[in-house]
């Protein structure tokens, strides 16, 4: 079951070096960034005679087995998982995506999205190249070909030169080679790991940690290492004036257990609690969050208000992607399913909800009508990060500013129209604070909260021309 009202990453990816096992630890690398995408999953692994892939629509428990993980067996390998954002959700757009140039094969994972990749995809296919996806992923191997008669170190470099946006990828040779390429402003999260000798390229920390890997390094923006038999070589590439790091991952998408940009998701999300009790205080009797997305930010929300905090709904967590659709008379089913109110806690209580975000608000709605009808006195909401006003073009879903309720409503109005007693939103300014960085504006990607863009980008974005991933 997908839930439209959340927000959606567009990917996590994951690769190794030359392991025995090679597969079977990408395949738990994926595990631990399942949260990273849920349509889709691939793993890419290196043979001698060229790269082969397994990919299937589903989570990835569901698209692996242990007999398919040990025919793709040992050597080098990249994984992905997938949720796409604009477009249709095929198999032919999963990912890695691998092709054969000159008798050799090549093999790409994205996270991200390319904001010219309309420009790049016609000029492209002016000069004679053929697609055989919608995404903005393939652009990359097809310039990297065209940029090969130069060597591959220099290929990458040109090739990187012609992007613009967000992106972190991870690239697998025909010889085995596997290579981590992160954007100049740093969009997306991208670690360099250590396991016996053998090295691993992560979106996060926390895939490093289920494999029982060393974090050596996150990848610095503009930043591309190529893993070969000679070890790790380090190439920079151009750096934009400032970093672009989406706070976004701090807020929501990445998991709470994980480092980015050396922070602890945990310890920013709970400071981003606490400073949201200072500027938005309330009299309640308890503190809760809708699990589990506000969970720890409302741990640091209680903690500075003295409010106790109580898991007022528990999540079921055996709701799978899909289940039997209910009739009519079962309205809001898709909801209720997933969370169920403690009764006895919230009954006649006054309440203070904390969420990391609303987009679109129309789950937000009926889990605040359900608490109405349960018999809650008063129900307040707090909001860990400023209102979506503005859509992302940099790798998250929201990528039309009508998706946005916050864009369309004041905060006055979007109270009213949840049913709730108070609204209160983290300021940009609180939330910048709250990071504990030095000069934090020039750290960090807020443009869905102020509409200034670090990267310029074409018109076409709102159109859904590609698929990006």
């Amino acid at each position: 079951m997908n839930n439209s009202d959340r927000p959606h990453e567009a990917c996590g990816v994951f690769g190794i070096y030359r392991h025995p096992e090679a597969a079977s630890l990408t395949y738990f690398g994926l595990y631990a960034l399942q949260h990273r995408g849920q349509e889709s999953a691939g793993i890419a692994v290196f043979r001698d005679n060229g790269i082969v892939a397994q990919k299937g629509m589903g989570l990835v428990s569901e698209v692996f087995n242990e007999s398919g993980l040990d025919q793709l067996g040992g050597g080098s390998a990249i994984g992905h998982v997938r949720y796409s954002t604009t477009g249709s959700s095929n198999l032919v757009n999963a990912q890695p995506f691998v092709i054969q140039h000159k008798g050799k094969s090549y093999a790409v994972a994205h996270n991200g999205n390319l904001v010219n990749a309309h420009t790049l995809k016609s000029d492209l296919e002016s000069a004679g190249s053929i697609f055989q996806t919608t995404m903005d992923s393939e652009i990359f191997l097809h310039l990297m070909v065209r940029n090969l008669s130069v060597g591959l170190e220099q290929a990458l470099v040109r090739t990187v030169g012609q992007l613009k946006g967000a992106f972190s990828f991870v690239v697998m040779t025909s010889r085995g080679e596997v290579i981590g390429i992160k954007d100049p402003n740093g969009f997306r999260p991208l670690c360099l790991g250590k396991l016996n000798g053998h090295y691993i390229l992560a979106s996060e920390s926390c895939a490093l940690d289920l494999v029982q890997a060393e974090f050596v390094r996150e990848l610095d923006p503009g930043e591309i290492v190529i893993i070969s038999e000679d070890g790790v070589r380090s190439i920079s590439t151009r750096q934009a004036e400032r970093r672009s790091l989406c706070i976004f991952e701090f807020i929501y998408f990445a998991r709470p257990d994980s480092t980015i940009g050396g922070h602890n998701v945990y310890t920013m999300r709970k400071a981003h609690g606490r400073r949201l009790a200072e500027e938005a205080p309330v009299e309640a009797d308890l503190v809760m969050p809708f699990p589990d997305s506000g969970n720890y930010a409302a741990i640091g929300y209680s903690e500075a208000s003295g409010i106790p905090f109580e898991m007022g709904m528990i999540r079921n967590h055996y709701v799978g992607r899909t289940f039997i659709q209910p009739t009519q008379s079962m309205r809001d089913f898709g909801v209720r399913v997933k969370l169920n109110p403690v009764r006895e806690l919230l009954r006649g209580k006054d309440i203070i909800i904390i969420e990391d975000s609303i987009i679109r608000g129309t789950t937000a709605k009926t889990r605040v009508k359900a608490l109405r009808e349960l018999g809650v006195h008063r129900v307040h909401m707090r909001i860990s990060c400023p209102p979506h006003r503005f859509p992302c073009h940099y790798g998250i879903d929201f990528s039309t500013k009508g998706e946005l309720i916050a864009a369309k409503l004041s905060v006055e109005e979007l109270r009213g129209f949840l049913g709730l007693d108070s609204l209160h939103y983290l300021s940009i300014e609180g939330m910048l604070n709250a990071t504990g960085v030095d000069r934090p504006e020039r750290q960090f990607c807020k443009a869905c909260f102020d509409g200034c863009y670090p990267v310029e980008f074409d018109e076409w974005l709102s159109k859904d021309c590609l698929e990006h991933a």
